[in-house]
């Protein structure tokens, strides 16, 4: 799998990206992530990608033009069918661990790392194929959402996590699902103690246990 990042910030993502599972997956091939500066699809001079809003108002709006160019540029180098784009946006739909669990399905990933006052309508329009935020809250920019969905899909693919049963038992697995407490050594600490069930090695009581002590979100 190939994940594009469109931004006006590429160094924000050197640390996050060369850390834990996303390097191990990176240096195993099981998927390459590309970092572009929008700046480089800019015509003038000044390699400006953004612009006074049409109508008034505060702040500068990213333009749809040196977008269009970037988008068209890095998907010819990919030129596959399985290819979605996504930007970045506090107006898009809530991200899930089911948009999470399609994205590792596609060859190839372009996220749109939004900034300023916002994008160009158009963009949303005519150039992506969703918008997504991942709370309910504003950011400076999209650089962190990319960030999170990166890492939520990478784990996901296939041979990335140790044990692959563990991505079908934690929370939100299926929409909704609060995975069951966990504990480890030692077994009593401050007078707070393992649940005994845990300890005897009754695996069918242990289950039972699980099921009753996981929670469904309503």
């Amino acid at each position: 799998m190939r994940i594009d990042i469109l931004t006006i910030f590429p160094e924000m993502f050197s640390g996050p990206f060369e850390e834990s599972m996303v390097k191990r997956a990176r240096e195993d091939g099981k998927v390459e992530i590309k970092i572009h500066n929008l700046r480089d699809w800019s015509e003038d001079k000044h390699k400006s990608v953004d612009d006074r809003p049409y109508g008034g108002g505060a702040g500068m709006v990213m333009r749809v033009d040196v977008i269009d160019r970037a988008l068209d540029d890095l998907k010819l180098k990919m030129k596959s069918e399985k290819c979605k784009v996504v930007l970045m946006s506090a107006k898009g739909k809530n991200y899930t661990q089911q948009d999470a669990k399609a994205y590792t399905q596609l060859e190839q990933l372009i996220l749109i790392a939004g900034h300023y006052e916002g994008v160009d309508e158009r963009v949303a329009k005519f150039l992506v194929d969703e918008e997504l935020r991942i709370g309910d809250y504003v950011l400076t920019g999209g650089e962190l959402p990319a960030m999170v969905v990166v890492d939520s899909v990478v784990r996901l693919l296939p041979g990335v996590l140790g044990n692959e049963k563990s991505v079908k038992e934690e929370s939100h697995s299926e929409p909704g699902y609060l995975e069951y407490p966990q504990y480890t050594r030692p077994e009593e600490y401050k007078g707070w103690k393992v649940p005994e069930v845990l300890l005897g090695g009754n695996h069918a009581e242990i289950e039972k246990w699980r099921g009753e002590n996981s929670k469904k979100e309503e």
